[in-house]
């Protein structure tokens, strides 16, 4: 009775933030986690009007996604807010668990870079399409990212360190109070310029170059219309795929940059600050602007795959094919052959 008394008081105390994110991952993960297992799904399976690279790209992207969601989202986050002390609290998981996560971070960033790259090399150099934009290639710039995006997050492993807290009474995963100053700075750095400031030039760049080339063919399709009659049929097919091209390309660089910034420079107020600050002290503004910085950033690991995809018609084409087999199909197995509509997808 009196371990039920004091478990209802703590729950009385915990701040909105506490009781926002215990309900915001499970359902960040039972959303995110399914779509992105049914785009890779359908990537592989089925023909989306896309190219071998693109479709490895998107893929991959799915892979790094699904592993986002997993490895920060349900055994980091929903584990620490439904147990009284995470597994990853001791050694040598407290450790290893930043190496892991961050490493996956950079691989999911990295691969909307490098789909950025592809798709722009694929619209403005028809010279290194054939050369650049094949499976092959695809396969090794994959490789490259998955593994250097982990060799970069490896200085975390001696950036925590597993203690006892007497207050609390269990064991925790703290950033180590007697590293240098610099040591925290310089990692922070790295991990910010590489997960946000590099990917924002990239993705502002190559989108600015994509844009300037659709425009500059516009205007060239315009000229070639008024003097021949023939293009003039073409002309509205390749104007309609370049606004959907542009939609695409606005709407992921946006969403990019908006959902990850906060969490960006939160990151680094909290890495170079001089004094310690309890993450789990919700008394201070900046632990809840980082923890609403945190579930924005996140969040792009279960939109991603609809705003490359689900924007496409040919993809939304497949999605409600694939739905509707899946209902027939259940059906079948419930109610038998007879009670089902005659055919299926």
């Amino acid at each position: 009775m009196v371990d039920s008394y004091q478990n209802k008081q703590m729950d009385a105390q915990e701040h909105w933030m506490i009781h926002l994110q215990r309900v915001y991952y499970p359902v960040l993960a039972t959303i995110g986690i399914p779509s992105n297992i049914a785009c890779f799904l359908i990537f592989w399976r089925r023909k989306c009007m896309l190219s071998k690279s693109s479709t490895l790209y998107l893929m991959a992207i799915a892979v790094a996604d699904t592993a986002v969601l997993l490895y920060i989202v349900v055994l980091e986050f929903c584990v620490k807010l439904y147990t009284v002390e995470p597994f990853w609290s001791r050694e040598p998981w407290c450790s290893m668990r930043d190496v892991f996560n961050y490493g996956v971070y950079n691989v999911a960033t990295w691969l909307v870079v490098t789909f950025t790259a592809e798709r722009f090399l694929a619209i403005t150099t028809w010279n290194l399409k054939n050369r650049i934009c094949n499976s092959r290639s695809a396969f090794r710039v994959i490789g490259v990212v998955f593994v250097v995006s982990h060799l970069l997050a490896v200085p975390y492993y001696w950036a925590y360190v597993s203690v006892y807290n007497k207050n609390k009474q269990k064991w925790v995963c703290i950033y180590r109070q007697d590293s240098p100053i610099e040591y925290g700075l310089a990692m922070v750095t790295i991990q910010t310029t590489m997960s946000h400031v590099l990917p924002y030039i990239f993705i502002g760049v190559l989108n600015g170059l994509t844009l300037r080339q659709i425009s500059l063919s516009n205007r060239v399709q315009v000229a070639e219309t008024c003097r021949s009659t023939s293009i003039q049929k073409v002309t509205p097919l390749l104007r309609s795929r370049m606004r959907k091209s542009v939609m695409l390309l606005v709407t992921v660089s946006m969403t990019f940059v908006l959902l990850s910034i906060t969490r960006s420079i939160t990151q680094f107020i909290l890495r170079t600050t001089d004094m310690y600050v309890d993450r789990e002290d919700y008394r201070l503004v900046i632990n809840v602007v980082a923890d609403i910085g945190t579930m924005l950033s996140l969040t792009n690991a279960a939109v991603n795959m609809y705003l490359y995809a689900c924007t496409q018609a040919k993809f939304r084409q497949e999605v409600i094919a694939c739905v509707k087999h899946c209902l027939w199909t259940g059906c079948l197995v419930r109610n038998g052959p007879s009670s089902c509509p005659a055919g299926h997808p």
